[in-house]
């Protein structure tokens, strides 16, 4: 059997996507244009020629399993937090019938016309505040100490060794372990909410009332700063950081007022939210090098740098984390330097 003829290859799963979509919305001249990409297996594709555009979201099974998704799609739902409308659905083969928020994505809006970012931003934080009030249910993954680690290997394996070719003598490799221990004891110590882990403008969906939430299968609980600061330190998207500074302070002033366990004392937060970020940086600098050099996906390597900057603009607040600038400024900065030369 070859590739075209065979049943999990892509021409035979676009044939399945398409006849599902005619048949479901009783359009036989319907056809499907792909609509965003995704880092997993996940599609989404934009209907053309129905009586108006959907979404048909696509998870081969055995690659992408569509109940998680089902499940907190239900839960943050009956929670009040804005998600795409479900129309349809065949869950065994792994398709879904959206509504279709349309274009852009908030972070294409924002890029475009920043000046609506303080309204944007703050109804997402109602419906973060919102995400966050709903209870975690039983048997949901914990933001602990497991994955912690996970994500400390992932910086020093694929950005430091096979993204820079950068080996730490003792010296240096103690330091970096004293880092990450002090970044993941600090994110163990904050109270758990339930937690997005991509809370970022790329995933929402500036729609009112909105904006809606998006990429949501893999929360959490985790530490009550995670989201809020993944609002503002994209992978896309880059603000000043006294406006980052402010919009968590205003974030952290409305959590106080509806019970959502951020510290009293606001410098805690932003020393809080600034240590998460900079674990989550460093996690990120580590995915999008696995991305490129496991599964082929290079798209994410150009906005590595702004990810440096993000830690160029909150190390010097913290001298407790002093060994990272030493890495930075001795070893990374150099090895980036002699990879763009």
């Amino acid at each position: 059997m070859n590739e075209a003829s065979s049943p999990s290859s892509p021409h035979a799963r676009a044939d399945q996507r398409l006849s599902w979509a005619r048949i479901t919305l009783n359009a036989p001249a319907l056809s499907l244009h792909r609509a965003s990409v995704d880092a997993g297996q996940r599609s989404y594709w934009r209907t053309q020629g129905a009586a108006e555009s959907l979404i048909v979201m696509d998870s081969p099974p055995g690659l992408e399993d569509v109940h998680p998704w089902l499940s907190w799609h239900a839960l943050l739902e009956d929670g009040g937090v804005r998600v795409p409308r479900i129309l349809a659905r065949d869950v065994d083969a792994g398709f879904l019938l959206l509504e279709d928020l349309g274009q852009p994505t908030l972070a294409q809006l924002l890029s475009r016309d920043p000046a609506q970012a303080d309204a944007w931003f703050d109804a997402a934080f109602d419906q973060l505040l919102t995400l966050q009030a709903i209870a975690p249910p039983e048997g949901t993954g914990v933001f602990g100490e497991a994955l912690l680690q996970r994500d400390a290997g992932l910086f020093e394996e694929w950005f430091l060794r096979r993204h820079l070719g950068i080996e730490l003598d003792c010296d240096a490799s103690d330091g970096l372990e004293l880092v990450q221990r002090r970044l993941m004891d600090n994110a163990l110590s904050q109270h758990k909410v339930l937690t997005h882990r991509d809370f970022m403008p790329r995933n929402l969906m500036p729609v009112l009332p909105g904006p809606a939430v998006l990429d949501f299968q893999d929360c959490v609980r985790g530490p009550v700063a995670y989201d809020a600061v993944s609002l503002f330190k994209d992978a896309f998207l880059s603000w000043p950081l006294e406006r980052v500074d402010g919009w968590l302070l205003r974030y952290h002033a409305r959590a106080l007022q509806v019970g959502v366990p951020v510290p009293a004392s606001a410098q805690t937060f932003l020393r809080d939210a600034d240590w998460m970020g900079i674990q989550r940086h460093l996690k990120i600098l580590g995915i999008f090098c696995r991305l490129h050099y496991r599964d082929g996906k290079s798209q994410y390597l150009p906005d590595l740098p702004r990810f440096i900057t993000y830690l160029d603009q909150v190390l010097p607040r913290h001298p407790q984390l002093q060994p990272l600038q030493q890495l930075l400024d001795q070893r990374i900065r150099p090895a980036l330097a002699a990879r763009s030369a």
